[in-house]
Parts: C-alpha cells; sequence; structure tokens
C-alpha cells in the first residue's frame, strides 16, 4: 500500500459549516451524537484528518525555502527578472529578511494553521465516548500539536501559547523555555498511550518512536533553546528508538530508493514522513521537483539528432522524447561551500547531485539547441539568432556573478546561466504524472539515520555512551552503509556536522544543524557575508500583529 489519505468525516465537516453560519433551515436526514462517535482507532484516524491535510499544506514550499534557501544548502538566485518575486530568494541567502518576508510570512501561516487545527479537533473530539481509542487518538493529536510548536520554537523562538480553541482572548509570547517544557510535558504525557506499531497501518500517523524523535531533537538543541544541555536525555531518547529493533539503516543499494516516486511503508529509516499523492492533493510540487532547467519543456539532443526514446537509469522508467515529460522549475542549486562536503568519491550519496557533463544512458553526451544569442547574451557576433548546440555541462555556482548582469544576485538570462550550479535530486523526479508537476515523494521528517547521528553528537557534546557505542562507532554505522570506502579512524563535531550534510541535504534539517554547530554566521554563495547572531530566530511576521497586538517582536528586528 503506498499511500495513506486521510478523510474528513461528517463530525467535522459539520463543526466548519455551523461556525460559519448563523442558521440552518435543513431538516437532517440521519444524526451523529457526539457520544456516539468516534470509538474506534480507525475513527479517529479519519476524525483528525484535518492536521495531516494541514501538517502536508505547505511543508514542501515555505518551509523547505525557510529551512534550506537560509543556509549554504540552497539557493535561487535569479535569472533575468526570472524568480525575483519581491526579493525573497536574496533575503533569506544573504540573511537581510525583514518581517515582510514572503516565505517567514507564510512559514507562520502554516504552523499557527496545524495548531489551530488541533485545537479545533482536540474540542471536537473531547465528547467522544471515553475509552482506549480516545486516549490514543488524544495522545495522536496532541503529539502532533507538539511536533507543529517544537517547528515554531526552533524559528520563531518565543511564541504565544494558545491551545484552546473557541477562546476569545490573545496571548502574548510566552519565553522560548516555557514553549520547550510544554512540548516536553505534552509529548511525555502522550508517550504511553502511542502507538508502537511501525508498517502500513501507522504510516504518516503519531506513533511511540516520533515523540521521542522530537524529544531527542529538542534535547539535542536544548543548550540553544534553553541555555542548559540535555545530552543525556538526547541519548536516553534516541535509545528508545534504538532498542525497539524497529528501525534500520538503508543499505547503499536502497539509499536513494528512499525518495523517490515509490517510497512509502517499506522505508526501513523511516520514523516518520509525509504522504503525498499528486492525485488527490496538491502533491509534493516544490519539495521533489526537477530542478535541472527552465521551464521550456523538452528540448534535448543526440548530438543534434532526435533521441528517440529514453530509459532513465536510475527509475528504469521510459520517459519519451527527452529527459523529462513533465514542467521543470525553478533551479534552486547548491554552494560551493556546501558542496565541498562531499568529498568522498565512493559514497552514494554522490548520486543525488546532478554536477558536470550530462550523458544518455548509452554514454552519449546530451546535447542542447539554441542560438547564438540564446546560449550566450552578451554574444556580440553578427548571427544572433544562428543555431548552436552544445553538450550540457552544469558548472559549480561560484561566488559572483558575470558582468554585465542585472544584479549582483542575476546570474543571467542565457543557457550559460542556466546550466550554473549543481542541482539536487534526492526526491527523484515523477514520470508517472503527465498532467502537472506534483510528485507523489513522500517526505520523511524523521529517519533512523537521523537518530544515530543524533546519538553520536549527544556523546561528543558530553552525553554519556550507553549500550557499548561511541561516537565513533555510531557513525562508522552510518558510513558502512553509504560507502565503500575505509571506516573512520576518529570522529570530531565537525566530522559529524559534515557527515549531516551528506545524509540529510534537501530534507529541511540544515539550518537547524548550522545554529547548533555555530555556522550560521558564516559567508557563502553569491555574496552571504551577514554575520548577525539575531537571525538565528525568524522575526515574528506582520501578519501575525494584524491579529495579535499582545506580541512582542524577537530582537535585533
Amino acid at each position: 500500500m503506498k499511500r495513506i489519505i486521510f478523510g474528513i468525516v461528517s463530525l467535522l465537516s459539520a463543526v466548519t459549516i455551523l461556525s460559519s453560519c448563523h442558521k440552518l433551515d435543513l431538516q437532517p436526514t440521519s444524526e451523529l451524537l457526539a457520544d456516539q462517535y468516534p470509538t474506534t482507532a480507525a475513527q479517529y484516524t479519519s476524525a483528525s484528518g484535518p492536521i495531516y491535510i494541514a501538517l502536508r499544506g505547505d511543508y514542501a514550499l515555505s518551509y523547505f525555502f525557510t529551512q534550506s534557501a537560509s543556509t549554504d544548502e540552497s539557493v535561487l538566485p535569479t535569472f533575468g527578472s526570472n524568480w525575483l518575486d519581491g526579493y525573497k530568494y536574496q533575503e533569506l541567502h544573504r540573511h537581510t529578511w525583514t518581517k515582510d518576508n514572503a516565505w517567514i510570512n507564510s512559514t507562520w501561516t502554516y504552523l499557527s494553521n496545524i495548531i489551530g487545527t488541533a485545537n479545533q479537533t482536540i474540542y471536537v473530539l473531547q465528547s467522544a465516548p471515553a475509552g482506549t481509542a480516545k486516549t490514543q487518538g488524544m495522545a495522536e493529536l496532541k503529539t502532533m500539536r507538539a511536533l507543529a510548536y517544537f517547528m515554531m520554537m526552533d524559528n520563531y523562538g518565543s511564541v504565544p501559547l494558545d491551545t484552546l480553541y473557541g477562546s476569545i482572548q490573545t496571548k502574548a509570547n510566552a519565553s522560548r523555555s516555557q514553549v520547550f517544557n510544554y512540548i516536553e510535558s505534552e509529548l511525555k504525557t502522550s508517550i504511553p498511550y502511542l502507538k508502537t506499531t511501525v508498517g502500513t497501518s501507522t504510516y504518516g500517523l503519531p506513533t511511540k518512536y516520533l515523540a521521542y524523535s522530537i524529544l531527542a531533537k529538542m534535547y539535542l538543541n536544548a543548550a540553544v533553546y534553553t541555555g542548559t544541555g540535555r545530552y543525556d536525555d538526547c541519548i536516553a531518547a534516541c535509545d528508545q528508538i534504538i532498542s525497539s529493533g524497529l528501525y534500520s539503516i538503508e543499505p547503499m543499494s536502497s539509499y536513494l530508493q528512499m525518495f523517490y516516486p515509490t517510497n512509502g511503508p517499506s522505508a526501513k529509516e523511516f520514523i516518520f514522513a509525509i504522504p503525498f499523492d499528486a492525485t488527490t492533493t496538491s502533491g509534493n510540487m516544490y519539495y521533489a521537483r526537477y530542478d535541472l532547467n527552465r521551464n521550456q519543456g523538452i528540448r534535448y539532443l543526440y548530438a543534434g539528432s532526435n533521441p528517440g526514446s529514453y530509459t532513465d537509469p536510475i527509475m528504469n522508467q521510459n520517459t519519451g522524447n527527452g529527459l523529462v515529460n513533465s514542467m521543470p522549475s525553478g533551479p534552486r542549486m547548491t554552494t560551493n561551500e556546501y558542496y565541498a562536503n562531499f568529498d568522498d568519491p565512493n559514497d552514494v550519496r554522490n548520486k543525488q547531485w546532478l554536477t558536470g557533463a550530462q550523458y544518455w544512458q548509452d554514454g552519449k553526451p546530451l546535447m542542447v539547441s539554441t542560438t547564438n544569442k540564446g546560449y550566450d547574451q552578451f554574444y556580440t557576433g553578427s548571427n544572433a539568432a544562428g543555431s548552436y548546440v552544445y553538450a550540457l555541462n552544469l558548472t559549480p555556482l561560484g561566488s559572483k556573478v558575470r558582468s554585465g548582469t542585472n544584479s549582483d544576485f542575476d546570474l543571467g538570462n542565457d543557457e550559460i546561466a542556466w546550466n550554473t550550479g549543481y542541482r539536487n535530486i534526492k526526491f527523484y523526479p515523477d514520470y508517472t504524472n503527465t498532467i502537472n508537476r506534483n510528485q507523489n515523494n513522500d517526505v520523511p521528517l524523521f529517519r533512523y539515520s537521523d537518530i544515530i547521528l543524533m546519538k553520536a553528537e549527544a556523546i561528543l557534546r558530553g552525553g554519556a555512551p550507553t549500550s557499548g557505542a561511541t561516537a565513533l562507532s555510531l557513525v562508522n554505522q552510518i558510513k558502512s552503509n553509504r560507502t565503500t570506502s575505509a571506516a573512520l579512524t576518529s570522529i570530531s563535531l565537525d566530522g559529524i556536522y559534515s557527515e549531516r550534510c551528506k545524509e540529510f541535504a534537501w530534507e529541511a534539517w540544515h539550518r537547524n544543524d548550522m545554529i547548533r554547530f555555530g555556522k550560521y554566521e558564516n559567508s557563502w554563495g553569491l555574496g552571504k557575508t551577514n554575520a548577525d547572531t539575531y537571525r538565528r530566530l525568524f522575526p515574528i511576521p506582520t501578519v501575525a500583529f494584524q491579529t495579535n497586538s499582545k506580541l512582542v517582536q524577537n530582537p535585533g528586528y
């Protein structure tokens, strides 16, 4: 079973309708009473559907950009006037954002919506019949709300603890430590009632191991959040997951497949993932979108001749008369600083990148047909419209744009510009969807490899080793499943940081990592030199102050 689709039952639909209408003159033909429904675990899952829909809503867009494009992991420069978009990408890249940045605004709205949806669902279901199903269902909802609050705390610091649906009183910010304590308490209270089953029946749903994963991540970052390290607590939370024996590290042969459009409950490492379905939802539209070239459809040639039918070498899927049969998107690329972590030629994780010369399956170079002016906008010869065919070669981003472009963030509007930058294709393109750019790739929030590396880092930061494991043995447990190179003989914090860069590229954890390792103020990419430490928190956006005048802005903004 590849996909899990959460339904919205009549109970919650009725609440939404009644909250927006003053009077209904319709005579009901059936009756669903709060003290009669839901009563089973399956019914609670169905009734809880809106919170999972809310989580899926903007994770692959706004949340991804705030976590990745504010770091050295990814950047979306401008190409002439393409993707200028109110400078929202440039501001993230250079740490010059304000409280009006569109991505920061929409991320706040996204996370607030998850919390509000959870509050509403908990309120509606509190009158349901008592029993094991209710206790478990409420624990799941509170775990999801805790996850959203963790993301809010991580990004915005002190935020309102508003957990009562229907209250007309706005709340001021709680301190970051207070939010931390609230999340910790909610998770610890929920854990005894959460499921321990792992597989299709719980895929995309909160289990006991999601709760422990959130706690582990919180404890690892506790020195950032509260000023006090909690490394032994991080190790203890990791051990709860490790000792379950329910997860394992994917071998080299299946590492990349974890992120394919065909991924799902069979992934050995997925502790919690967001299911996406291109046919029934908005789909994983931005996160997994193929970022090789621009929205001009197929324009590739076999050395100047039609390639005919092409079979993709990784997915082994026929793609028709070109590389992709859907519409590519804006070319997000990585910086040289981030790509420098991929320094092991025998590592399977190198294959998540498109770099250098590109070839067809039979080894022939992938050719592109354009014009002299189309290839180089600064062409000064006498035949600007003349045909120009070249072998596609992706070049590193560098630190400076080409002379003559419109701004110092503009790569240009020609083939040279469009072929600049190494592209990540970890969440591999979905060729089964020919209608739009939606993707079927599910996105993991927590993987087992993260648990292993968190424990290793916590030990290096002063936590006590357990179960005979050392930081080195834990890191080598990952390495042995990712590369044929020899095992490491020593490990440092910088080594763990580099390993996390390799392992979790494009998985929305890099901002969190850079802050914890003290690297968020570094310089990188296209003119990122700002070292303001207050930017470890995003500003509370304008949209929040419009509805809550009690909020206090984060320092520096």
